[in-house]
């Protein structure tokens, strides 16, 4: 079989034909991958050959080139680079040949081919020229080479370092321009060139800071928005959206002299592509002054000086972009998808936005709308009236909302038994807003009955109102509720709930996740009750244990993928609400505990393949331990093969995480009885720390969980602490040096010091409860020093300085006699308690300072 027809048999309709073809090709790849790209090539560049067979040509060799994952993009490109000089060179020139077919299909596969040689090679010196062919070939007149190049281009700027592209940025935005030109007479040309110029915006900023060049620039973008051809418009109001994420600061002017009136025209465009991009525009616009009310916000609270300006564009632009907003929310499509984007969504999310960012101003425009629709004959308004007040519940001052609120409840609730199901859905919605955001606003006196009975009664209703009223019923509950209380105003409707959602959760059926929402319901439910509702609470851990046996019998039966799916997702929607069941009751639980345990131990039998449900298992597993204290010991010897499995479990690295947490229970709850089992759970930690092929963000916690160790087993923990120093040094180590260049370093840098800090506070109060103190006072001196370290560095998270203050507190009650008082008599540390004191009163960094001066205090005396 010649290579062509082993291509075209990768598009067969039959499936064994496609995977004995897709075999043979990995074949080829292995056994020579020079060779393999260069059959491919030959494929590519054949003008005799069938096109679809040479589109299949370039995709192949574009995947052997590219991948999503970064580290496998790396390795190929690895790969590609070890190639012969030669034969790369013989590859390229024929890709770029292929740029110039006659065929669109191939082209494109062709011009994805390139960019990906040239993602490979120019971040490494290499092909320097690849920018300048393709520009050239975007002055000729081959409209198809003109295409294609541009095509390139866009896929380049997409795909590589917007750093490395920056000395080409002039001649490829010339180009990119002349493309896009309203002169340009072929609008594929124009599309191809504005999707290009889309994707370069990121490396053009120094074009954008000269006025000039950037006239230029928003000059061919906005003439864009007005070409017959509607894929030019959509792709340049995406362009007018991106240039306002990245320029905002640039756009006074231009929001001024074009802008406002071309997205608010592009609003109302009957193609619906358009439309939405013009309404994103402004969503857009929202996000940039949102982000510039938190920086100013934070900037007043620094006593800095914000060196942005908020243009406010929003607020002075309501009057033109209101009316066009409302209208367009009766522009629903009764048969789309309930997740389906659309005008009349994108209308609804925009207005939130506005909502959020110009606050009270929004509110005059909106309730006349409301007050004029909510009782039209026509559903289209009645709903696009309620949405319009529910969008607008977040922004707004409570005390401007509260009156408008309290006069709309009863219509809301009455809506929810509307005739048409999207304007009960909107109702649901919009009521779960306001228990939300307004709960203040609910006379309970007056509206709670007719409002329970509304929600309760929607639970019976269409499975996409369900979901709603299941939010609303949460949030209520939420807002009222505490386990400690002795009642609470749901009390009378809390077993009809229950009974409600346990009849709804009977069906197989998840329509638009109904049956989650009523499970998440429960759970909500069971972990707000106060003690009067605790005797139900008891029964609905029963009856979803019952559910859940019942999910274990029948797994034999699902043998589907997609049923497996569901099942899974069924099993861990139960598991959630007996552990918030499990929470709620305590101690009580051990009526029903050795059942629930004989489930767990059979449900991870059976469903080990199943990481979402095994977590979800062991945080149940979790909640028990925490009610029974010392009495879960019965059931550890059981549980321990599984809790060790996971713990070795490195690629579902968030069960292995949750997996630490466990053994921090297990020695919480059973002190001294877990010693049986430390050894074991010593060997698999240290082993995980030592492991490249675990997450790093499973680590800082295993550090926390040696300090849980050690204040189970108290002195005991001596055997082990010559390794845990050893390993926590290094991992001071290992902070101290790493550099904080963003935002995910940040976070786990604090979340490593407070791992450190955290088993150093452990490991010293289960020595000295033992009396055995004095075998940490040789880590002292490195230890403070890398807390000084940690002082000084202003990333430093609040929880980090918290934990570090009892650490000293800790430190100076092990060692009171003056064994490290001039270690305590830091500059540094004195600052650290100065700062403590300034904490909020009754705060626990307050608390926490107030005991360890003190400890300092007679520590260094």
């Amino acid at each position: 079989m010649s290579f062509a027809e082993i291509l075209g048999s990768t598009l067969s309709p039959d499936a064994n034909i496609r995977e004995q073809a897709t075999r043979a090709l990995e074949s080829a790849e292995i056994e020579s991958f020079p060779q393999y790209l260069l059959s491919l090539t030959q494929e590519l560049v054949n003008d005799a050959g069938q096109a679809d067979v040479r589109s299949a040509a370039g995709i192949a060799l574009k995947n052997a080139l590219s991948a999503k994952d970064e580290a496998r993009r790396e390795q190929y490109a690895q790969r590609w680079l070890q190639v012969n000089d030669g034969v790369r060179s013989q590859i390229k020139q024929g890709a770029l040949i292929s740029l110039g077919t006659g065929n669109h299909h191939v082209t494109m596969t062709a011009a994805q081919a390139v960019a990906a040689i040239i993602a490979i090679e120019l971040p490494h010196g290499q092909w320097q020229d690849a920018i300048t062919v393709l520009l050239q070939n975007v002055s000729t007149n081959n409209a198809n080479l003109k295409i294609a190049s541009l095509q390139t281009i866009g896929y380049v700027c997409e795909s590589i370092d917007p750093e490395i592209l920056v000395t080409q940025s002039n001649p490829i935005l010339t180009a990119v321009i002349q493309g896009a030109n309203s002169d340009e007479p072929s609008q594929e040309v124009r599309f191809a060139a504005i999707t290009a110029l889309f994707n370069s915006l990121e490396f053009v900023r120094q074009n954008f800071e000269n006025e000039g060049e950037r006239n230029v620039i928003m000059q061919t973008v906005c003439e864009a928005t007005q070409s017959p051809e509607p894929t030019v418009q959509v792709a340049a109001y995406e362009c007018l959206v991106r240039i306002m994420q990245l320029y905002y600061d640039k756009m006074s002017f231009y929001m001024e002299k074009a802008l406002l009136g071309l997205t608010v025209t592009g609003m109302k465009h009957a193609e619906e592509k358009i439309a939405l991009q013009a309404i994103e525009f402004w969503s857009t616009l929202c996000d940039e002054e949102l982000e510039l009310q938190l920086e100013e916000e934070e900037a007043q609270e620094l006593g800095h000086q914000l060196n942005r300006q908020s243009y406010q564009f929003a607020k002075s632009s309501l009057g033109l972009v209101m009316p066009t907003l409302l209208f367009l929310l009766t522009r629903q499509d009764e048969d789309a998808d309930e997740d389906e984007w659309n005008v009349s969504m994108a209308a609804a999310t925009c207005l939130s936005l506005l909502a959020q960012t110009v606050g009270n101003d929004i509110v005059s425009f909106v309730i006349p709308f409301v007050e004029q629709h909510i009782r039209n004959p026509d559903w289209h308004y009645r709903e696009a009236a309620i949405m319009a007040f529910g969008s607008i519940l977040d922004g707004p001052d409570a005390n401007v909302l509260n009156p408008l609120v309290t006069q709309a409840l009863p219509v809301l609730i009455e809506m929810v038994k509307d005739q048409v199901v999207q304007v009960k859905d909107t109702a649901a919605w919009t009521l779960g807003r306001v228990c939300d955001l307004l709960m203040e606003c609910i006379q309970l006196g007056v509206h709670l009955h007719s409002l329970v009975s509304a929600l309760v009664a929607g639970l019976e209703d269409n499975a996409r109102i369900v979901s709603n009223c299941c939010w609303a019923i949460m949030n209520i509950t939420e807002q009222l509720g505490s386990n400690s209380a002795d009642t609470y105003p749901l009390s009378d409707y809390f077993e009809g709930i229950i009974t409600a959602l346990m009849r709804i959760t009977e069906s197989n059926v998840n329509e638009n996740k109904s049956r989650t929402s009523a499970y998440e319901t429960m759970a909500t439910l069971a972990s707000t009750g106060p003690k009067d509702t605790v005797p139900t609470i008891g029964k609905l851990g029963v009856a979803i244990l019952d559910r859940l046996d019942t999910t274990i019998a029948n797994a034999s039966q699902v043998v589907g993928t997609d049923d497996r799916v569901a099942l899974g997702e069924l099993q861990s929607n139960l598991l959630n609400v007996l552990t918030n069941v499990t929470r709620t009751l305590g101690h009580q639980v051990s009526e029903i505990s050795d059942r629930m345990m004989t489930t767990v131990l059979q449900l991870l039998t059976t469903s080990s393949k199943q990481a979402a449900v095994s977590e979800d298992a062991f945080l149940l597993v979790g909640a028990l331990i925490t009610a029974l204290e010392g009495e879960f010991s019965r059931y550890l010897e059981s549980f321990a093969p599984f809790l060790y499995n996971a713990l070795q479990n490195y690629e579902e690295y968030q069960l292995c995480s949750i997996s630490v947490g466990l053994i921090g229970d297990i020695c919480r709850g059973l002190g001294q009885d877990a010693a049986p089992y430390c050894d074991q759970f010593m060997t698999i930690l240290l082993h995980n720390l030592e492991s490249d092929a675990l997450s790093r963000d499973v680590k800082p916690g295993i550090l926390s969980c040696f300090g849980d160790i050690a204040l189970a087993i108290g002195g005991s923990f001596e055997s082990y602490l010559e390794v845990s120093f050893r390993v926590l040094m290094s991992a001071c180590a290992l902070s101290a040096n790493t550099q904080a260049n963003d935002d995910d370093t940040i976070d786990y840098l604090n979340q490593l010091r407070a791992g450190i800090f955290e088993a150093f506070v452990g490991i010293i109060q289960g020595l000295k409860s033992d009396n055995k103190a004095q075998l940490v006072l040789s880590q002292a001196q490195g230890l403070l020093g890398f807390m000084s370290i940690v002082f000084n560095d202003q990333t430093k998270s609040d929880e980090v300085t918290k934990t570090m203050i009892g650490l000293l507190g800790d430190l100076a009650d092990a060692f009171p006699n003056g064994e490290i008082r001039d270690y305590l008599r830091a500059d540094w540390i004195q600052e650290l308690i100065k700062y403590g004191r300034t904490g909020p009163r009754g705060s626990s960094i307050r608390e926490h300072t107030r005991w360890a001066r003190e400890m300092i205090k007679r520590a260094s005396s």
